[in-house]
């Protein structure tokens, strides 16, 4: 057991305390909390440094143990000041990949600096622990080596969902993998109260990104319906119903970035069908999920949003663009899952109308789902257990 007083520098790489994907706040501040736990039982105090991207937002929360460190491209090469430096003042590194960025579907640049920082983090010295997350596709070959070079040179590397898990057999990976599931299971959150003989209360998260059609915009994610289409084909049926009250709610919430931001979709969408409830812009992953408690039912193409239903007992369809969505609730048994990448937009919404009206069946099933990505995650709670004890070893 270490001394009670001994401080262990934590570095959250590719974490943030500020983003507007409220998806990667919720892997932050959850993995916090677990980090936290995982600490005072080991009788370390935790402080966290949290590199990611720099953001001019206000953090979700201010506490002494946490310092935000905001990157941009000229801290991957200097040599003092930079990413480097910061990664040699940890005592242990815990990289999660944004969740599902370590991987090539997103354009070379984003994984050049997943792959970058890794390499400084193992060029510092220091422990380096790849936290729950999507990993791959990796499409290249070159790619695949690179991605596979730095994984061997892990202290441990930890998986979210059993598709990543065979991907990492199948392209070579040899060493122990963790299989847990998404740490955002664990988001705190303020459970919603509603007044009885109110409407169903059915949200729906549109994803800006989609909408717009990805950072090509034209269909960068190979969808099979145009997704602008099959979200107004969707409206269209719910609105023409009585008794059903419809929520949009964004989840990624960003001024600066029009082709990311689900709240400007939503205001397009309102314009078209005024009777929709429009959710407000959501100041942390925390306030997002407490509303969410409130529905009845929910679905969209925002994989946290869908997990922030999931995790406090609201019965989900989650519409697929990548095989995150299928490997992550797969992995826990949970099959109520439309694939906009395979089906079309008239399957979606019979998918859609199927599930809403079994949502009290499937809440019964969720529970035990859900109690089986817990148990998952015990699993990184223990390895993370052993790898900080050791660190404050050192």
């Amino acid at each position: 057991m270490s001394h009670p007083s001994q401080k262990l520098r934590i570095g959250l790489l590719w974490h943030s305390m500020n983003s507007d994907n409220l998806g990667v706040g919720a892997l932050t501040l959850a993995n916090i909390d677990i980090l936290e736990d995982v600490a005072r039982r080991a009788g370390l105090s935790a402080q966290f440094v949290v590199l990611g991207w720099s953001d001019a937002k206000p953090a979700y929360l201010q506490r002494d143990n946490i310092e935000v460190v905001g990157l941009r491209m000229l801290d991957f090469v200097r040599p003092v000041g930079g990413l480097y430096g910061r990664l040699r003042g940890c005592d242990v590194v815990l990289d999660i990949g944004a969740g599902d960025s370590f991987a090539d579907i997103y354009g070379m640049k984003r994984f050049g600096t997943m792959l970058a920082s890794k390499m400084l983090a193992l060029a510092a010295r220091r422990p380096l622990v790849l936290s729950p997350q999507t990993i791959g596709p990796f499409n290249r070959p070159w790619v695949r080596m690179a991605a596979l070079a730095v994984m061997n040179r892990a202290d441990a590397v930890a998986t979210r969902d059993d598709l990543s898990t065979e991907f990492l057999r199948k392209i070579g990976y040899r060493k122990a993998i963790i299989e847990a599931s998404d740490v955002a299971l664990r988001l705190p959150y303020h459970a919603a109260t509603r007044g009885p003989g109110a409407k169903v209360r059915v949200g729906l998260n549109v994803s800006g990104l989609l909408f717009n059609g990805g950072y090509t915009r034209d269909n960068m994610f190979g969808l099979r319906s145009p997704y602008a289409g099959l979200v107004h084909a969707l409206l269209q049926r719910l609105t023409a119903r009585d008794d059903l009250e419809i929520h949009l709610v964004a989840h990624v919430i960003s001024d600066r970035s029009e082709v990311e931001d689900d709240h400007r979709a939503n205001l397009k969408l309102a314009a078209d069908f005024p009777d929709v409830v429009l959710a407000p812009k959501f100041r942390d992953p925390i306030e997002a999920k407490s509303y969410i408690s409130g529905l009845d039912f929910f679905a969209g193409a925002r994989m946290h949003a869908c997990i922030a239903a999931f995790s406090c007992g609201v019965p989900v369809l989650p519409m697929a663009y990548s095989r995150k969505f299928a490997g992550m609730f797969g992995s826990l048994g949970y099959d109520v899952l439309a694939d906009c990448r395979t089906e079309t937009a008239e399957e979606i919404l019979a998918r859609f109308e199927d599930a809403l009206a079994r949502r009290a069946e499937i809440k019964d099933v969720m529970q035990a789902c859900l109690r089986r990505g817990l148990a998952r995650l015990q699993h990184y709670e223990n390895a993370v257990s052993v790898c900080l004890e050791s660190a404050a070893r050192r």
